[in-house]
Parts: structure tokens; C-alpha cells; sequence
């Protein structure tokens, strides 16, 4: 498996198993499963309520031998209710509770928005907190502090703009080392990668496949297929693979980690094959021109009237 090497040589596997919408009942299994079949890098978040499931999957796989801690990457987010400095730590510890973890390898921050406490997922406006009341820079001190603390070895962000990670950057003591974000051929960032790599930032790709298990409230209407595309397709003929193997074969060969989500084994297997398949050169031209800069997680559900979130402030652009 393909690492990338974080600033202190640890190194991140290039390829991981996603766990949004895996839902309680089944994600245990599907822990187990993906252990047994070879994964070692699994991303999770306080917000997708199944860090229990998760943790003791991890637990007893551990227990039972399969695996060291030290063999695995994990990963967590700090959910928006709780920025403030002092209650990133609260977060924290009560993922690695979940996970029956003593520290993670790698923290992010899921939004750049902030929520009022008792607030999970706010329905309107006044359930939000500005960043001018509640400043990155302000939770990033929070994140630095379980860092030092020994509760995360690393540190980073998710769904950030250049423009923001250069906010939070510029008062740092210890910079951003991670950017979890959106990609795939119909949305490429290709400035954003360009930026963190000048910056030493390992980019993570999310709903590399397109999401498609989405809640339907979360989906615009006709939404475009990655697996349907004929150049996808095309590759995948030549290759002798699926689409869903070219979708994550060309977030590898990109030299960005990528996190696909599976219930199923021979998925799970196909997809950690994947980030062993190399594309030629003219094939990731072909992809190349395929951006049509189309998010599918769009952040629209933060963009509520009463508050001083848009969509153009979100993505800065």
C-alpha cells in the first residue's frame, strides 16, 4: 500500500476505508471485515453517530490479534458545536471513548462553521455562530492543544479553502498538515491541490465514487453518474476493472489519499486493489478535462437565512 509521509515520517496509508452512512448494526462488521482484508486506515467522525460500533470493531480486532494499534491510521473530526478552544478537547475525548482509543492519528476540523452547542444540526439561522464571534484561528488553538497533549498526533482540516488554511497558517505553531476535501473527475480543485502541495499538505479525497447512497434531501435533482461517464468507462474496459477501480486508481495516481465508503466485501477488496492500479499518463490527460467543478456536497444545509453563511463565503469562491 501507497503511503504518504506526514512532517514528523509517519506515514498515512493512501487508501481508506470512509464510514459516513455506515449505519450502526452494520458498521461493526464492516470494520471487521475491511481488518480482514487488509485496510488500515479508517476515517471517522463524532458527527456520523457510529463511533461506538467502530470502536469496538476496532477493539476486538486488536484483543483478538489481528491487528496492532500501531498498524492502524485513524481518523476523527471535531463536529461544529464545539469550536471554542476550550471545549475542542471535550470532542475529543469523547470520540476516543467511543473508539476505545487512548489517541487518534489524525484530527480534523469537519466544517469551517461553528454551531451553538446544544445544537447538532441546525434547522435555521439561529442555530449558527459566526466565525467573527467564534475564529478559526481561535478553534485551531484548540486542535494545537490536544495535539501537544498527546490525544492526536496530527492535526488538520476538512473542506477548507486555500484562503482559510492560510488564515489559520499564518498564526499557527503547529500547521495544518492535512486538507480532507471533495474530489473526483467532475470536481478536480486542481488550484487547491497545487496550493497545498506548495504548503506540505497531504490532500484526502471524500466521495470519490460520487456519494451516490446519499440522503435524497442532500441530492439535486439529476445528478450526474461518475460511473456513466464513457471515459470512465472506457478506461475501466482497458483496464480490465470497474469504474468505481479508475475513480480511485486516479485519486492515487494524483498523489492524494483517498477514503471510499463499502458495506460489502468484494467491494471492499476491489476498491483497496484499486490503489495499486497505475493509469497511463494519456489516461489521466483524458480525466483531466472532465472538471466541471460539480460538487455533490454542495454545504448548502449551512448556507440558512439568519445567518452569515453562504456558499461563496463557505468555498471562497
Amino acid at each position: 500500500m501507497k503511503t504518504y509521509s506526514l512532517n514528523n515520517g509517519d506515514q498515512m496509508p493512501a487508501l481508506g476505508l470512509g464510514t459516513w452512512k455506515s449505519e450502526p448494526g452494520e458498521v461493526y462488521k464492516v470494520i471487521r471485515t475491511a481488518i480482514s482484508v487488509g485496510y488500515r486506515h479508517f476515517d471517522c467522525a463524532y458527527i456520523y453517530q457510529n463511533e461506538v460500533e467502530i470502536g469496538a470493531a476496532l477493539n476486538d480486532a486488536i484483543m483478538t490479534g489481528e491487528v496492532n494499534r500501531e498498524e492502524l491510521w485513524i481518523t476523527s473530526k471535531l463536529w461544529n458545536t464545539h469550536h471554542k478552544q476550550d471545549e475542542v478537547n471535550e470532542c475529543l475525548k469523547i470520540t476516543l471513548k467511543s473508539l476505545q482509543l487512548d489517541y487518534l492519528d489524525l484530527y480534523l476540523v469537519h466544517w469551517p462553521v461553528a454551531h451553538h452547542k446544544d445544537v447538532i444540526f441546525p434547522q435555521d439561522g439561529s442555530g449558527l455562530v459566526s466565525l467573527s464571534e467564534i475564529s478559526l484561528e481561535e478553534t485551531w488553538r484548540g486542535m494545537e492543544k490536544v495535539k501537544a497533549a498527546g490525544l492526536a498526533k496530527h492535526i488538520g482540516v476538512s473542506n477548507f479553502s486555500a484562503k482559510k488554511i492560510k488564515q489559520i497558517n499564518d498564526s499557527a505553531t503547529h500547521k495544518i498538515e492535512v486538507n480532507q476535501v471533495e474530489l473526483h473527475p467532475l470536481l478536480q480543485q486542481k488550484d487547491l491541490l497545487a496550493f497545498c502541495k506548495e504548503e506540505n499538505i497531504i490532500v484526502t479525497a471524500y466521495s470519490p465514487l460520487g456519494s451516490r447512497d446519499r440522503a435524497v434531501q442532500m441530492k439535486a435533482e439529476n445528478e450526474p453518474d461518475l460511473f456513466e461517464i464513457p471515459t470512465i468507462q472506457k478506461i475501466a474496459e482497458n483496464h480490465d476493472c470497474s469504474p468505481a477501480q479508475v475513480l480511485i486508481a486516479w485519486a492515487v495516481n494524483r498523489e492524494t489519499a483517498v477514503i471510499p465508503k463499502s458495506t460489502h466485501e468484494a467491494r471492499l477488496k476491489q476498491n483497496l486493489e484499486a490503489a495499486n492500479l497505475s493509469l497511463s499518463k494519456d489516461e489521466m490527460n483524458e480525466i483531466s478535462v472532465l472538471d466541471k467543478h460539480f460538487r455533490y456536497v454542495t454545504g448548502g444545509f449551512f448556507a440558512l437565512p439568519g445567518s452569515d453563511y453562504t456558499l461563496a463565503n463557505l468555498w471562497d469562491e
